[in-house]
């Protein structure tokens, strides 16, 4: 698989040269965020406020108001908790065209709790007039923009960073939603999302081998959640559901498909694989998703649970099923 170095700096700078009415805004994170390219080719486009978010969004609503699309560049945890009243009463009521470009994502950090981003999706999920999406892949990163921006209305991104694999072929573009389909089987469904997703691929390969048949679906889009082949999955599962997302298991991915089997009558078992009502510590990527059980052993051991056998799967076999490099070869993600 293709290892993409900072794809969305690259892609960002390319897509918004004939788009001048696309503004970036950062809080002083800007090389971090990857929107350094942007300020250096687009000086007067660009601005930033420092460690100010609730004034940031205050001023992204008066840019979007005059006819403007900011999209504002920070780590997730600032974009969600510290200005959430910002949000809430300045964009999201007024459902204006700001997007929010969140980095660093779940456990993907190991700057610890003031950096961890793990109830983000249940925030912005709650919020009227909001869309929210995530990347899994180097695709998602360089087609997000085009989706966010045919939006009328605001939208919250989980973005990747850094060395990010891709997992689909570039003919393949995030679609709002509409999950893509992995694999297909009628045993277990499983929806994953974000960073899981490549989890998620190695375990499907491992169980399949196995004669496990499994319906991989990677969700995208979080809010809204009408995916009509999501239910259809669920409901052609035998043996029940899986959902792993990098976020506590309420208010993002899991809630989600357990409101949908619920709404739809759909009486299958549902394993939710996220945080467990926790918060993490600082530690790398590779860590902390073991340790939480968010990495493919975790799908393995969920998917062995609903089927109530075991297929004595290594974590070693797991790791020679890496479907990209981006785990196994990426730098580990500083602050």
């Amino acid at each position: 698989m293709e290892l993409v170095s900072r794809p969305h700096a690259a892609n960002l700078v390319r897509w918004a040269k004939d788009r001048p009415e696309v503004l970036v805004l950062s809080a002083d994170l800007t090389a971090s965020c990857e929107a350094d390219g942007f300020r250096d080719a687009y000086p007067d486009r660009f601005f930033s406020f420092g460690m100010a978010e609730q004034n940031l969004m205050g001023f992204a609503a008066g840019l979007a108001r005059e006819g403007f699309v900011p999209f504002v560049h920070t780590f997730s945890v600032f974009l969600t908790r510290r200005p959430y009243d910002q949000v809430a009463m300045s964009i999201a009521y007024s459902n204006l065209p700001v997007r929010l470009v969140g980095f660093l994502p779940g456990l993907m950090t190991p700057g610890g709790v003031t950096h961890q981003a793990i109830d983000d999706l249940a925030l912005m999920r709650a919020l009227p007039n909001m869309t929210v999406l995530e990347c899994a892949d180097a695709t998602d990163v360089e087609t997000v923009l085009d989706v966010a921006h045919e939006l009328g209305g605001p939208v919250y991104v989980r973005m990747l960073r850094g060395d990010v694999p891709r997992l689909f072929d570039r003919r393949d573009p995030l679609r709002l939603g509409r999950s893509r389909l992995v694999s297909d089987g009628g045993d277990v469904a499983v929806f994953s999302s974000g960073v899981c997703v490549e989890e998620a691929m190695r375990a499907g390969n491992a169980l399949s081998a196995r004669g496990v048949r499994i319906r991989h679906l990677a969700v995208s889009t979080l809010k809204p959640f009408d995916d009509p082949t999501v239910p259809e999955a669920a409901a052609t599962a035998s043996r029940g559901v899986v959902t792993m997302e990098n976020h506590l298991i309420s208010g993002g991915l899991g809630t989600a498909v357990a409101e949908l089997l619920a709404t739809n009558g759909i009486g299958r078992k549902l394993v939710r694989l996220g945080l467990r009502d926790t918060y993490a510590h600082g530690a790398s990527r590779a860590y902390l998703m073991r340790e939480y059980e968010l990495d493919a052993f975790a799908v393995v051991r969920a998917v062995e649970r609903l089927l109530g056998e075991s297929f004595g799967i290594s974590r070693e076999e797991l790791a020679a099923q890496a479907v990209g490099p981006g785990n196994s070869a990426s730098k580990a993600e500083a602050l």
